[in-house]
């Protein structure tokens, strides 16, 4: 699988999304339970962030889980930043997750095993409301996003040879499309230009198929 190699912070902003934050209502567990039980009818937004890699291969079917973590000032979104030294999204911020194996029941089954196998939370403290639309990465995998509310209190031992860091971002910045960047990266030998999606929070970069599967859960909760 070859590789394009490239520093995602320094491409330049195309646009920001723009769109507004969502009423505090939608950000609370109620109004996703409810929400995720009668699912509107929505788009997600098409990305084509695989034409980022050459690759002909089958994608390999993953799946991550979105924890969504029920703090007193509201609900976070628990991430994690990968090891340096990984094959595939290394030292990037990722949501817990990872390919199927032959033994998970389900894309859910595969989003809770992995998520206690890389950070230690345990699936007694994840309450499951559903899952978005497949999403296709540029590293070759097929990935189902796997959408739970997490109750604390709860504890975290990560997996150092996976997870350099775990940490928690509001939701209510997530969902703010004013926050919601469109980058450009001109592809190699004439082919063109592609744009991924980044959500800077901090020190954290959050960009490609991490903030593509975000913008989805966000037009899943505007629409």
């Amino acid at each position: 699988m070859a590789k394009l190699q490239f520093d995602p912070q320094s491409m330049p902003i195309e646009s920001v999304a723009g769109e507004a934050m969502l009423p505090a209502e939608r950000l609370q567990s109620d109004w996703l339970r409810a929400r995720f039980r009668s699912p509107p009818d929505w788009q997600p937004e098409a990305m084509r962030e695989h034409l980022l890699r050459n690759f002909t291969a089958e994608p390999t079917p993953a799946a991550v889980l979105i924890p969504l973590v029920m703090r007193e000032a509201g609900l976070s979104l628990l991430l994690t930043r990968r090891t340096a030294h990984l094959t595939d999204h290394a030292g990037q911020i990722s949501f817990p997750g990872g390919r199927t194996e032959t033994h998970d029941a389900s894309p859910i089954d595969t989003a809770l095993r992995e998520t206690e196998e890389e950070v230690g939370l345990q699936r007694r403290h994840v309450e499951v409301l559903g899952a978005l639309p497949e999403y296709f990465t540029g590293t070759g995998y097929v990935v189902s996003p796997v959408v739970g509310l997490v109750l604390p209190p709860f504890e975290l031992q990560a997996d150092v040879n996976e997870v350099a860091e775990v940490f928690e971002v509001p939701l209510s910045f997530l969902m703010n499309g004013m926050h919601h960047q469109r980058r450009t990266i001109a592809l190699p030998n004439g082919g063109g230009f592609r744009t991924f999606y980044a959500m800077p929070y901090e020190r954290h970069f959050i960009w490609g198929a991490t903030a593509g599967m975000l913008r989805n859960l966000y037009h899943f909760m505007r629409t």
